[in-house]
């Protein structure tokens, strides 16, 4: 049993991008094979991440966040601007052993990069 996030954007290029130079994904899978796509699966580390453009309210309040396991929160942090995202505030040493930047993609999706003390 594996369970794969799938976002709903109305702009699949830039969102795409900001996962590809931020984390690092890969596209793995898309659909159709040729045009314009409507479904995309990026790989990222051992994970899935699935993108379908569709119209979608990216003004409404986000109801899920993605937490992704990354080796150096701080060293990601620059990217995260540069790729389309928003950082924000900076990293926190939690309790629990982690360190994490809570950042949105460019679709305003919370994304916490999280990175074990």
């Amino acid at each position: 049993m594996a369970i794969q996030p799938i976002i709903v954007t109305p702009d699949l290029p830039p969102l795409q991008a900001f996962y590809e130079q931020v984390l690092g994904a890969t596209e793995v899978f898309r659909y159709p094979e040729s045009g314009p796509a409507f479904y995309k699966t990026l790989k990222i580390g051992d994970a899935e991440l699935g993108l379908v453009a569709e119209k979608a309210d990216v003004s409404a309040p986000p109801r899920i966040a993605l937490s992704i396991d990354v080796p150096d929160v701080d060293a990601l942090l620059p990217l995260v601007e540069a790729a389309g995202g928003r950082v924000q505030g900076p990293p926190n040493d939690m309790p629990w052993g982690q360190r994490v930047a809570h950042v949105f993609d460019p679709d305003g999706n919370p994304v916490n990069l999280t990175q074990e003390l």
